[in-house]
């Protein structure tokens, strides 16, 4: 099973989360999730692995954001992950997943629950 990181390289959080799974020997497939978004689906498995809510991912001190007004309680999930695939600079990383599991990577080292 290949272990998967959504990296942003300019992102210190997901360059530690990268470095974390190097120097345990793993070179993950690295998904640059701002240049390729995660399709709907995609997202929806990767939070299915998260065990979390599309809200529970989004960056909530992004200007987008608050534009988008997305603290409406109103807007579902489905909606809200049409936002995050549309605009993912609105989804935090690092996640990483590996097989039917994932993270968010904040701080890197909850990354060995799931190796």
């Amino acid at each position: 099973m290949t272990v998967q990181i959504y990296h942003n390289p300019r992102c210190s959080k997901s360059k530690q989360a990268l470095s974390y799974l190097e120097k345990k020997g793993i070179s993950p497939e690295i998904i640059l999730y701002l240049e390729t978004p995660p399709t709907a689906d995609e997202l929806g498995l990767t939070l299915l692995k998260l065990d979390l809510s599309p809200r529970d991912i989004m960056r909530t001190n992004e200007k987008l954001y608050k534009e988008l007004e997305l603290n409406d309680p109103s807007l579902s999930d489905e909606a809200l992950i049409t936002v995050l695939c549309a605009h993912p600079i609105l989804i935090e990383r690092p996640i990483v997943i590996n097989g039917d599991q994932a993270k968010l990577a904040r701080p890197a080292d909850v990354i060995e629950e799931i190796l």
